[in-house]
């Protein structure tokens, strides 16, 4: 198994048979989260990071230019469910970084909490995103904010946590999933409208839609003013 450093530190690329794909070293050798692959090279093990069950997985597979999340970064990541991206987050920014890993469904909170008790560098909050007001105690200051919330008012709950939140200068990635904004308008209009609300409040580096990894899905990658 060759394992090359991806242009993104703490991610990496591995040569799968044909295929290079994505992976992350393990900070939790031994164990898998959704039963991904793992790999080993010398004494350190990676584990690979499936574009179709991730959207942040999905965008840097499709090329893009920067998420501003490295090692030692403080992530706010808002909708983590069970964990499967971010799981590799709390890879990517390792023992000097930390996840504060939020979601409000029951269900998958119960398996994400199970995952942070053996992740040292991450902390599960069971919160309303929309609400920002209601865990501000919980957070600190963050270098960047991830959100993957299936909600109508994505890109609104988006900013506010970024305003509560992102440092000056930090970097928000925002997965919108235009279904749960309007199914009644076609996702690239979604889109377009997404585009016009945060160029008021941020500024756009990127933006990649995500197709054939996730379809009516688009990330934008924004920088606080």
């Amino acid at each position: 198994m060759t394992i090359m450093p991806h242009k993104f530190k703490g991610i990496y690329t591995a040569k799968k048979g044909k295929n290079i794909v994505l992976c992350t070293k393990n900070l939790t050798p031994g164990r898998k989260v959704y039963g991904e692959d793992l790999f080993k090279e010398g004494k350190d093990e990676y584990r690979e990071w499936d574009p179709t069950r991730s959207k942040l997985g999905a965008a840097l597979v499709k090329g893009v230019s920067q998420i501003g999340i490295y090692p030692g970064s403080k992530v706010l990541y808002l909708g983590a469910s069970t964990g499967t991206t971010s799981s590799h987050v709390s890879d990517i920014v390792g023992e000097e970084g930390f996840v504060f890993a939020l979601d409000f469904a029951p269900r998958t909170t119960r398996q994400l909490m199970y995952l942070c008790e053996v992740r040292n560098n991450m902390s599960p909050i069971i919160a309303d995103a929309r609400h920002p007001e209601t865990y501000h105690q919980y957070v600190t200051m963050v270098d960047a904010v991830f959100q993957d919330i299936a909600q109508r008012n994505q890109a609104e709950i988006f900013i506010k946590n970024c305003n509560a939140f992102l440092k000056p200068g930090g970097f928000g990635i925002l997965a919108i999933k235009a279904r749960s904004v309007d199914v009644g308008k076609k996702p690239k209009q979604i889109f377009a409208e997404v585009r016009a609300y945060l160029e008021k409040n941020t500024t756009i580096v990127d933006y990649r839609e995500l197709e054939p990894f996730e379809r009516d899905h688009c990330i934008f990658v924004c920088k606080k003013k």
